[in-house]
C-alpha cells in the first residue's frame, strides 16, 4: 500500500503551488476547479501528489495533537540539510529538529499552518 494523494485546502491555491513547487521541485499535475466553484491543483511528481483545493475564506489548519484529526504528512527525503537551506530561502523556520533511530527529521509549517515533517534515513 502507498499514498497516492493528500488532499489539503488552502487560503491561496497559487501560493501553495508556488510553495510546494520551489521546495519539492513538484510540477502541476492538473488545475481548475472544484465541484463547488472553488480554484484547484494536484502538484506533485510522478507517483504522488498535493491536491490542494482553495478555501471560501481565510484562516489556519488546527494545530496540536489532543484532538482527533490530521496532525501532519511526512516526507522522505535524502538530505535534510539541503531542505534546511530551502526551507530558510522560503522564509520558513523549522519548528523542531531532531535525530531518532533510525535516521533525522525536521518539522515545520507550511503557509498555511498545516505541519510537515521531513525524514531522512
Amino acid at each position: 500500500m502507498r499514498i497516492e494523494h493528500a488532499n489539503i485546502t488552502v487560503t491561496n491555491v497559487n501560493a501553495s503551488v508556488a510553495f510546494y513547487q520551489k521546495l519539492f521541485g513538484a510540477h502541476i499535475r492538473w488545475q481548475g476547479t472544484t465541484s463547488a466553484g472553488n480554484r484547484a491543483a494536484h502538484v506533485g511528481v510522478e507517483d504522488t501528489y498535493l491536491s490542494l483545493f482553495e478555501a471560501d475564506s481565510e484562516g489556519r489548519a488546527p494545530a496540536g495533537y489532543e484532538k482527533v484529526g490530521f496532525n501532519h504528512l511526512g516526507f522522505e527525503v535524502d538530505s535534510l540539510d539541503h531542505f534546511r537551506t530551502l526551507l530558510g530561502d522560503l522564509g520558513v523556520e523549522p519548528t523542531e529538529v531532531e535525530e531518532y533511530e533510525p535516521g533525522s527529521r525536521l518539522y515545520f509549517f507550511d503557509p498555511d499552518g498545516n505541519e510537515i515533517e521531513l525524514i531522512e534515513y
